[in-house]
């Protein structure tokens, strides 16, 4: 239910992942990009070519107390255009924020250039990672892991660029309005390794939010339950999702977390009720 391509930071083409989800046993993927839909048509052909079934996703950008909050959305209307205007506009804010990390790291003394940055990105929509991928690749970290550190590109790093998103509340306003359902996603990430505070979970539950990111690869066992039992007091779903962004980190996520059979049939009923409820065929 969260897995990325190369039209984000993903290391595998749409096609290469749904290809992996065959091989590892799943039935069910989500290409869950950043801030883009652009690799879901070629997701679609090769779901119904293997026989996966391709959950619409997106991983989309907002920012709560200055720190960033990812929502992912799924099943949304792929052609709402003011969705498809705000996608638009934080791949832009994406762009120049990845500028902006580069020029700071190089007034730190750091090898880097944005050309390269552009080039690991591939024409996808630019990100974090792939300025890690360039301070790898320089030879100034050993791993993608290591440059998010509070010396290099790490919330409050001396390189690192604020970004510019809704505010989470706004953003599932607009994604309900587009027929999304609305999930918190990694809820225990948040700031690099904290958790979400609970107040914050439970604000986003009382303005509308759909479903918690439960399991994670990166949740301990006692997040896991603490976000399950949060969804389950609250009436919501929860997911189980590996974020697999390929061969970016090791080992390939796909398949380390999935979603419970019950849990994804909410989700879907979900979607059914919001898309009767904006009136999408």
């Amino acid at each position: 239910m969260h897995v990325h391509t190369q039209y984000s930071d993903g290391t595998f083409t749409p096609r290469e992942a749904v290809s992996l989800a065959r091989e590892r046993g799943l039935d069910t993927l989500a290409i869950t990009d950043h801030d883009t839909i652009d690799g879901l048509p070629e997701a679609f052909v090769a779901g119904a070519e293997l026989g996966i079934q391709i959950v619409p996703g997106v991983e989309f950008s907002t920012v709560h107390g200055g720190e960033g909050l990812h929502m992912l959305a799924y099943y949304l209307d792929m052609e709402d255009a003011a969705f498809l205007a705000e996608l638009a506009r934080l791949r832009e804010d994406r762009l120049s924020r990845a500028e902006r990390m580069v020029q700071k790291l190089q007034a730190l003394g750091y090898p880097i250039t944005f050309e390269r940055v552009r080039e690991i990105a591939g024409g996808g929509t630019v990100v974090r990672p792939h300025v890690a991928q360039a301070l790898v690749g320089a030879g100034v970290v050993p791993t993608v892991k290591d440059a998010f550190s509070d010396r290099f590109i790490g919330s409050g790093s001396p390189a690192y660029v604020q970004k510019h998103a809704l505010d989470p509340i706004e953003a599932m306003r607009l994604i309900h309005a587009a027929s999304g359902v609305c999930v918190l996603a990694h809820p225990g990430t948040w700031r690099e390794a904290d958790p979400v505070p609970i107040e914050v979970v439970q604000e986003l539950i009382g303005s509308g939010l759909d479903g918690i990111e439960a399991r994670h690869p990166e949740h301990t066992p006692e997040m896991e339950a603490r976000f399950e039992s949060i969804a389950n007091g609250a009436g919501l779903f929860w997911t189980g999702s590996s974020d697999c962004h390929g061969t970016l980190y090791e080992p390939v996520r796909m398949g380390m977390r999935t979603t419970p059979p019950e849990q994804f049939e909410m989700l879907k009923r979900r979607a059914a009720e919001l898309r009767v409820a904006v009136r999408r065929p």
